[in-house]
């Protein structure tokens, strides 16, 4: 009889709360455990932790919080051995050197290293594009070089991130895996437009909120032509002068029934090097639930989106202007537009399309 394999896998955030790790190799767990696997999952950042992580101020818990994981940190490596595969998501420790990517790797029996964004380029984001500036000054780059390079295999979100990692890494081995979304959960909504308002929605953190700022003025512009509702899912608070605006608070219980009731998704993003790396989950997303998005035309959005098939590509605050316009006085080109981006999101970014990249690599790193 086999023996069961094990992985143990550290991450940033705990089970379950985090977009990156929930629609990236979180929901894969069931899969792995029924595929042989025993899975032990190690996170930096408790839920205490994550409670404060993003709200301003709660100094005390915050450090507490640091410290707590560094014990974590310490106690893993008196069990890294015990374990097949290390299975690393963005980073070891936060802070600091590279010491523990350095000791992990040097202590594990296999490594793959999983990472989300052109991290690579995180110390080079121009200044007003730094969402916490204070944890920004202490990230060392140098941890995912490290990673990249001696990792057994590495997971990156975009191609482009993929071609980077292959070049850096001593074994030549970088995949690819788009996140993905589980299409029997995510599903379109019931209802037909109601009215009286479309609704244009927007779903994301603290982090990727500079990104919806800088299309504030989009929204200003939008409701001198044409009514609708804003609806922002977020785990912050939001005000927008003169614009029907609905701020709600994420939670796991909701997000469903949050997205289901949107009419139309937006996805800004940044132009910089940066993007490259990015994955296009919040397109995903929005497919899954059968919804045209308008998306900035850059980065990996591109490849998952095609421009007037399942949504709009736009370079400019008029492109937004005319690309929303357009969509909220036409529901028939929603409706054609969403049922294209749903199809395509079951054909190419669902669970079942996309497990079978995760399995290659674990049973290639254990095989026994």
């Amino acid at each position: 009889m086999a023996k069961t394999r094990k992985i143990l896998v550290i991450c940033p955030f705990p089970v379950g709360v985090a977009a990156g790790q929930r629609l990236k190799y979180e929901q894969y767990f069931q899969n792995w455990t029924e595929d042989g696997y025993d899975v032990t999952v190690s996170a930096f950042m408790d839920l205490n932790t994550w409670g404060v992580a993003y709200k301003k101020g709660f100094w005390l818990q915050k450090l507490a919080g640091i410290f707590r994981g560094h014990m974590r940190r310490l106690r893993d490596i008196f069990r890294l051995n015990c374990y097949d595969c290390i299975y690393i998501f963005m980073w070891v420790t936060p802070f600091g050197s590279s010491f523990f990517e350095r000791l992990f790797l040097m202590l594990s029996k296999k490594v793959i290293f999983d990472l989300e964004d052109f991290v690579i380029y995180n110390q080079e984001i121009p200044p007003k594009e730094v969402v916490n500036r204070i944890s920004h000054l202490f990230k060392n780059p140098n941890k995912q070089q490290v990673l990249i390079k001696n990792a057994d295999h590495v997971i990156t979100s975009s191609p482009a991130l993929e071609d980077y990692c292959r070049a850096k890494n001593k074994y030549a081995l970088a995949t690819y895996i788009t996140s993905s979304v589980d299409t029997d959960k995510f599903t379109p909504s019931s209802r037909d437009f109601q009215g009286p308002k479309v609704v244009i929605g927007w779903t994301g953190t603290f982090s990727s909120k500079p990104y919806l700022d800088e299309i504030k003025d989009v929204f200003q512009e939008l409701t001198k032509k044409i009514q609708f509702k804003l609806h922002i899912i977020c785990n912050f608070e939001y005000d927008l002068d003169g614009v029907d605006l609905k701020v709600i608070q994420w939670s796991r219980e909701n997000e469903v029934s949050d997205l289901q009731a949107l009419d139309i998704g937006i996805y800004p993003l940044p132009y910089n090097d940066w993007v490259n790396g990015k994955s296009g989950l919040k397109a995903i997303q929005y497919m899954a639930f059968g919804i045209p998005t308008v998306a900035s035309n850059t980065g990996n959005t591109p490849n998952i989106i095609t421009h007037r098939v399942h949504g709009f590509l736009v370079d400019t605050k008029d492109e937004w202007i005319k690309s929303l316009e357009s969509l909220v006085k036409d529901p028939l080109l929603r409706r054609s537009m969403g049922s294209n981006a749903r199809n395509k999101c079951i054909a190419k970014y669902s669970i079942t399309s996309t497990k079978k990249k995760y399995f290659q690599i674990l049973n290639d790193l254990t095989k026994q």
